[in-house]
Formats: C-alpha cells, sequence, structure tokens
C-alpha cells in the first residue's frame, strides 16, 4: 500500500517562496508519474505540475516560471518550490501518484497542504 504525505505549507507573503515536500512511502516510486495539484475555495482541483519517471515536467500556464517540481527517487520524494508567491496561488496543495500497468491504474492521493499567499 502506498501513501502520500504532504509537508512545507503555510502562510507567506505575496512574493514569497514556499518548498512543498511530498513523501511517498511504498515500493516502486520511482516508477510513478506525480503530480501536485491544487484546490482553491470554491474551485475545482487543478493540476499544478507533473514530473514523469522520467523526469520530464510540465506546468500549468498560471505557475510556469514560478513553480518547479523535482523528485528524489532515493529519497521516494516529490518536491514543489513555489517563487514569486501570489495571492491567488492560495489554495491546498495535494500530491498524487500514478502508475500505470497492464490491465489496471495504480492512484495515490495525500492529504493537503495549506499554502496561504497574503500579507
Amino acid at each position: 500500500q502506498v501513501h502520500l504525505v504532504e509537508s512545507g505549507g503555510g502562510l507567506v507573503q505575496p512574493g514569497g517562496s514556499l518548498r512543498l515536500s511530498c513523501a511517498f512511502s511504498g515500493s516502486r516510486f520511482s516508477e510513478f508519474i506525480m503530480h501536485w495539484y491544487r484546490q482553491a475555495p470554491g474551485n475545482q482541483r487543478e493540476l499544478v505540475a507533473l514530473i514523469g519517471s522520467d523526469g520530464i515536467t510540465n506546468y500549468t500556464g498560471a505557475v510556469m516560471g514560478r513553480f518547479t517540481i523535482s523528485r528524489d527517487n532515493a529519497k521516494n520524494t516529490v518536491y514543489l518550490q513555489m517563487n514569486s508567491l501570489k495571492p491567488e496561488d492560495t489554495a491546498v496543495y495535494y500530491c498524487n501518484g500514478d502508475r500505470v500497468v497492464p490491465g489496471r491504474e495504480y492512484v495515490y492521493w495525500g492529504q493537503g497542504t495549506q499554502v496561504t499567499v497574503s500579507s
């Protein structure tokens, strides 16, 4: 069984930075595509960034150039470095892991960590 635990959220002023971490417990971490999603009050959950098992990354336009997703397969951890934060980045941020094998898809979610950007 896989468990994902996010950490690193908090309150930060506009223009500040935070680094979120997602600790993956279980096996085959390196084979998972890892994602960061976020959900603001009244909004749908949206994909923020993803990193493949090959290290290729992708970002939603709203965070491109400000956020960086990375992974450390030796530590079974994925990170989201968030710079130049804006009030509209305020949301609960969720870590997600996805692995597809023939005939089955494994999808896991963390419990979320709150990020609040406010002066």
